[in-house]
């Protein structure tokens, strides 16, 4: 996982590519094609290793996966799912351990999620709070609670009504996985505004679950209930898309297209953020889905919020862009960044301090003066520390750079496992 890959620095780019399907969608296209009662059909699913990772939990717990050409048919476990008496096994997916701790709070009996090394790392407190107070007992390692979990669930457990404390699409849909086995209806409140992947899902498979927006924030209310099966149709990875929207943009030759991906406004305020550096990026309707363009830009700084990224997952890509240009960067409240696969945090620091720019932080905001455009970087060395985001946001500025070393490259394969080859095909 340690090797180090040499990104070259490339003349000129262009074309059109296709990135994984969406995580988020496949994830949960997953977990709630198990719980249905029939046959499900998902088309367009990402093959990374996180979503291969909630597969073989499903499988675990009783359901039946088998592929058919590009189609996955999920056939949902008769009588529900049954737990096992072995780990769990989530790999380096923080999505899957904290949402299938959500479905397991809903099995009888003992169930223990277990991840990498890098996952280790991740505190599960979050998720833990709303889970016990809904009857589940959860557990892990210090204060934190980090993995491996084990949640002992219940076949029924108590409808509450939650405020998230900090913006999290994933402890929100935690719970509200927990909630279809509830005895009465379960409410999620958020301040601010995540996406509703998990909300627009139930949805289509028949779920009764209400949305209203409350100042900057949501209240979501869920009716208990079992799924019903569906035919399953995932967009392109918003977030994937953003890597090659920076590319595009702070290059000195370039002109890429990416095609077929969700824009969701909460999956896409990383294209609002490029467009007032001065980015010529846009989104273009295509299909049922929308493709994203990208070309060559003079970018100037500015000032970036974390409620415009909720997720915070295009922040490393956003600092890339920061570093190419004009003016001192501010991101603002950036505290989620350090409770990723690596400390963001400090990564996205690291890199622009590697690329040659000048960087710091003072408390959850952190600064980067920009070096103008992105031939002034620096040739250089990263250690991505087991983080897929990160390796992808160092071969980006290697290719629009002078080059550079990528530490743990062959992480990638967590989320985009082609990632290097559609860059090289646009050279």
């Amino acid at each position: 996982m340690n090797e180090a890959v040499h990104v070259k620095s490339l003349r000129q780019l262009a074309g059109t590519i296709r990135v994984p399907g969406d995580k988020s969608a496949s994830h949960r296209a997953l977990m709630i094609s198990a719980l249905a009662d029939g046959v499900s059909t998902i088309s367009g699913i990402s093959e990374g290793h996180d979503v291969r990772a909630t597969r073989g939990i499903v499988e675990a717990l009783g359901v039946a996966v088998h592929e058919e050409g590009s189609i996955l048919y999920v056939t949902g476990a008769n009588g529900g799912l049954r737990g096992v008496d072995r780990p769990l096994q989530c790999e380096n997916s923080g999505t899957t351990i904290r949402l299938m701790a959500g479905v397991v709070a809903t099995i009888e009996g003992r169930h223990e999620l277990v991840g990498d090394e890098s996952l280790n790392r991740r505190p599960m407190d979050r998720i833990a709070v709303p889970l016990r107070r809904m009857g589940a007992h959860v557990v892990g390692r210090g204060e934190r609670l980090f993995p491996p979990l084990e949640v002992t669930g219940r076949s029924s457990l108590e409808g509450i009504d939650y405020e998230v404390p900090e913006a999290s699409a994933q402890v929100k849909s935690a719970v509200l996985f927990a909630g279809l086995a509830a005895r009465s209806p379960t409410t999620v409140t958020e301040t601010v505004r995540t996406r509703t992947t998990t909300e627009d899902m139930f949805r289509d498979a028949g779920v009764n679950i209400s949305l209203r927006d409350r100042d900057d924030g949501r209240v979501v209310t869920l009716t208990p209930g079992r799924p019903l099966h569906h035919d399953w149709s995932i967009p392109g990875d918003p977030s994937q898309a953003a890597f090659f929207a920076v590319l595009g943009a702070l290059h000195r030759d370039a002109t890429i297209q990416v095609s077929g991906i969700d824009a969701a406004p909460e999956r896409t305020g990383f294209v609002d953020v490029l467009a007032r550096m001065g980015a010529q990026v846009v989104l273009i309707r295509d299909g049922d889905w929308y493709a994203l363009s990208s070309r060559s830009s003079h970018l100037v700084a500015t000032e970036i919020h974390a409620r415009e990224v909720p997720s915070v997952d295009e922040v490393p890509i956003l600092s890339v862009a920061a570093c190419a240009a004009s003016g001192v960067t501010r991101f603002r409240d950036m505290a989620e960044l350090r409770l990723k696969e690596s400390d963001r945090f400090a990564g996205s620091l690291s890199l622009a301090r590697s690329l040659g720019c000048r960087a710091w932080s003072d408390g959850n905001d952190f600064f980067i003066e920009g070096l103008g455009e992105a031939q002034r970087f620096q040739e250089f060395s990263l250690d991505a520390g087991l983080d897929h985001r990160m390796v992808m946001a160092a071969a980006v500025a290697a290719t629009a750079g002078r080059g550079g070393t990528v530490v743990g490259a062959s992480t990638v394969s967590s989320s985009y496992p082609n990632f290097f080859t559609d860059l090289g095909q646009l050279a």
